[in-house]
């Protein structure tokens, strides 16, 4: 498992006109998608958007009700999972509670026939890609729930599939340890070059980790691109709230919206080009910064998150902004 070039642009996963129904729920709706060899994509959307069940009928575990799946051109889509090239990683980690660390790590390949000798090898192999080198005979119980899930990779890795599929692997971790787990992983994936196609409900960390993101909304995709290009450019109102905060206003007989980082607060002075006055009503302090809430004049409010010593609620306050990083949305 060396190290891989990064992205080829070929596509390795072709999704086309895939539709899966549960009674009357259609929870995917004609869904087509080109998952490029070697990437890192992230299928992003709320609870019952779609993003598991396509992972889900990737992996084997759901089939289509129409609709056709591709891995390396070959159609898979009513395949069972064992036949596929695939390999899944869960939020419960599904390891064996009986089996030592490197025990788990080989079962695949034992079950494959791999002789004792190569897959005790290889999960050497794997136990020092994950960093867990010295645990090889501690029992699951016997880890925190970070190493764990870096055995539950290890194990995934070891067979070498086409792809790797993620069902939100970090959900059951703290903060703390998801937002390092999502530094390892993103490094994991670099190193090994196997395709991750991962599904989180968490904007953050699709945007900290993705090549590409597809976001999901009542079982369609409704924007693919990157993670600068889906922040600086949603194409709906829905994406634009649900990725990160915006502020939502009419201005000049225009609906806009500007991501609360562009707009400067102040007592005093402006430094854009688009001036707005109001009265601060909240201040909220969440680490990293300060959101300020402001009732304009203009019978809206809107939050800022620059800078400004000495501000005090109930202070008469200027907004400001440059119009350039305004974006339209479809409402």
């Amino acid at each position: 498992m060396g190290k891989v070039s990064r992205m080829s642009g070929q596509a390795l996963v072709s999704i086309r006109a895939l539709k899966r129904s549960f009674g009357d729920v259609r929870a995917v709706d004609g869904v087509d998608l080109d998952i490029r060899e070697g990437e890192f994509l992230t299928l992003l959307g709320p609870s019952g958007s779609g993003k598991t069940t396509v992972l889900r009928m990737i992996a084997g575990f759901e089939k289509p009700d129409s609709g056709s799946i591709t891995l390396a051109g070959k159609d898979v889509s009513q395949l069972p999972p064992y036949e596929r090239d695939v390999n899944t990683v869960f939020q419960d980690y599904a390891l064996f509670p009986h089996m030592d660390v490197l025990t788990n790590i080989e079962y695949g390949l034992r079950v494959k026939g791999v002789s004792k000798e190569e897959r005790r090898a290889q999960a050497l192999v794997a136990l020092k890609q994950i960093r867990l080198e010295g645990y090889e005979d501690r029992k699951p119980a016997q880890l925190s729930g970070g190493q764990r899930q870096r055995v539950a990779l290890a194990r995934a890795l070891v067979n070498k599939p086409s792809v790797l599929l993620l069902d939100e692997p970090l959900g059951a971790l703290d903060l703390k340890l998801r937002e390092q787990m999502q530094i390892e992983l993103k490094a994991l994936q670099r190193e090994v070059g196997i395709t991750f196609i991962f599904v989180t409900h968490d904007q953050e960390e699709a945007l900290s980790m993705s090549d590409r993101i597809a976001i999901f909304n009542h079982g369609k995709i409704e924007q693919l691109g990157t993670p600068r290009e889906i922040y600086d450019n949603p194409k709906s109102a829905f994406i634009s709230e649900f990725v990160g905060q915006t502020n939502r206003i009419e201005i000049d007989g225009k609906k806009v919206n500007i991501r609360p980082e562009f707009v400067s607060i102040s007592k005093s002075g402006t430094t854009g080009d688009r001036v707005v006055q109001g009265i601060l009503r909240d201040e909220i302090f969440v680490g990293a910064s300060t959101r300020y809430l402001v009732e304009t004049n203009l019978g809206f409010s809107m939050i800022s998150t620059q800078v400004e010593n000495d501000l005090k609620i109930g202070d008469a306050v200027t907004l400001s902004w440059q119009k350039e990083r305004e974006f339209l949305v479809q409402i």
